[in-house]
């Protein structure tokens, strides 16, 4: 098995839940901050050592591939301006050691069809992650980081885990597995795609970061399309579980979901408090918004 060195990020949703916001921009430039979903999940990407950034957009996420690219026009000016350490900022966010790839997905059939659309430049031996910008990772080590590190000894494919309440299973591909120690694998014995609650093999939810085998390519290219006429990724690594296994991986961090409105609040206010500028004003605020709800 070749070293990890890819990474396919599904971009092609049409942002649904953000509407109106999404009318007209992707939901994953959505920005916490100052900085869009998206290129949080591509710089914990390249901490993983990942030089391959594959984007499979839709028709209207030209702003995504924009935003990766160059911008000479806007260097010169900030430079001309004196803030070289903006222009540098912007300059590193793909590495000079990265390259962009971009695949348009003409329908949203499902994230294994999202997946699939890479499939032209994934070889049966190449492992590959996948990270859905929707899920906000923060971790001491960021998350992919820490799986390519389990995944260097396992070499088997692996998947990111967390709890989930009995009540939330019907949101989340559930995994039959026992429950690993923080910064732990454990074998997965088979996987349920949003099972109503009571039916879940376990409370252990698959949250978006993947590590694959590159021959689940050729299994997302038979499959039949599942519910809803989605091609389902779980129908997929259900066959890697019967072959050469795949690992739950318990990781150390936060997953914000911001797929979700409250999701998004969440993270945006807990950016905002650790933010080195803005942190201090922000909890100051946050009090005074308290304090003035309170007196109502």
């Amino acid at each position: 098995m070749r070293p990890l060195r890819t990474a396919i990020f599904p971009v092609a949703g049409l942002g649904t839940r953000f509407l109106p916001a999404t009318k007209a921009q992707p939901k994953e430039m959505l920005t916490v901050i100052d900085k869009p979903l998206i290129q949080f999940a591509v710089e914990e990407a390249v901490s993983a050592g990942i030089t391959r950034l594959i984007f499979v957009i839709g028709r209207t996420k030209r702003s995504i591939a924009d935003h990766f690219d160059a911008n000479p026009e806007l260097d010169m000016l900030l430079r001309s301006k004196g803030k070289d350490k903006m222009a540098d900022y912007l300059r590193a966010i793909v590495p000079p050691s990265c390259c962009c790839i971009y695949f348009r997905q003409a329908e949203a059939l499902g994230l294994g069809h999202a997946v699939a659309c890479a499939a032209p430049v994934i070889d049966a031996d190449e492992p590959f992650a996948v990270l859905l910008a929707d899920d906000l990772m923060d971790g001491t080590v960021p998350v992919l980081a820490q799986m390519a590190q389990q995944f260097e000894s396992s070499g088997r494919s692996m998947l990111a885990v967390k709890e989930v309440a009995p009540s939330e299973t019907g949101s989340y591909g559930i995994v039959d597995a026992d429950l690993p120690p923080e910064g732990e694998l454990s074998r997965v014995r088979g996987m349920v795609e949003k099972p109503a609650e009571g039916s879940a093999p376990s409370n252990l939810a698959v949250v978006g970061r993947y590590i694959l085998d590159g021959r689940i390519m050729d299994m997302l290219k038979d499959q039949a399309p599942g519910s809803g006429g989605e091609v389902l990724l779980t129908d997929a690594i259900s066959k890697l579980i019967d072959g050469p296994g795949v690992d739950a991986y318990r990781f150390k961090g936060h997953r914000y979901d911001c797929g979700s409105k409250i999701g998004f609040i969440e993270a945006t206010m807990a950016h905002a408090l650790a933010h080195p500028e803005y942190g201090a004003q922000t909890r100051s605020m946050m009090r005074a918004l308290l304090d003035a709800e309170k007196s109502k």
